[in-house]
């Protein structure tokens, strides 16, 4: 028996069109697909993948969480370091690049319209050019202003 691997994650929001547009514009998932549910929202796919389900809350009275509770972040496993991080800055978002402790793994810590905390992980060993994250810190995760 296996519980498997992590299949999506679902973020409920009164601000559908700004997060649509921050998981497509800034982090480069696309708009896709997503079955004809009696409620508003839309499926965000990587590599062909559904991997975060918006549900857009405006027309319940149901209140909107300023972040993700008690789920910390969530992360994704990255390609293009460099990349990822000239895209952030060119868009003016406040994201925070580190490197775990031992300099394998490089990551970007940035918040969705909704306050939901992104990690991306980026093996070090498999980003072609650029320089480590200046910062080394061993608070992986802590929360990104």
């Amino acid at each position: 028996m296996s519980v498997g691997v992590l299949d999506h994650f679902n973020i409920r929001t009164r601000k559908l069109a700004d997060t649509v547009r921050f998981y497509e514009d800034v982090l480069g998932l696309e708009n896709g697909a997503r079955p004809n549910f009696a409620f508003p929202g839309a499926w965000m796919y990587s590599e062909g993948k559904p991997v975060v389900h918006l549900v857009d809350i405006s027309p319940t009275a149901e209140a909107q969480k300023p972040d993700s509770g008690c789920v910390h972040h969530v992360a994704f496993v990255s390609r293009g370091f460099d990349a990822m991080r000239q895209r952030l800055q060119s868009k003016g978002m406040q994201f925070e690049a580190r490197q775990v402790p031992g300099g394998d793994l490089w990551q970007i810590f940035v918040n969705d319209p909704n306050g939901v905390m992104i990690e991306l992980n980026y093996e070090a060993a498999k980003e072609a050019s650029g320089a480590a994250p200046d910062v080394a810190a061993d608070d992986i995760g802590a929360k990104v202003a």
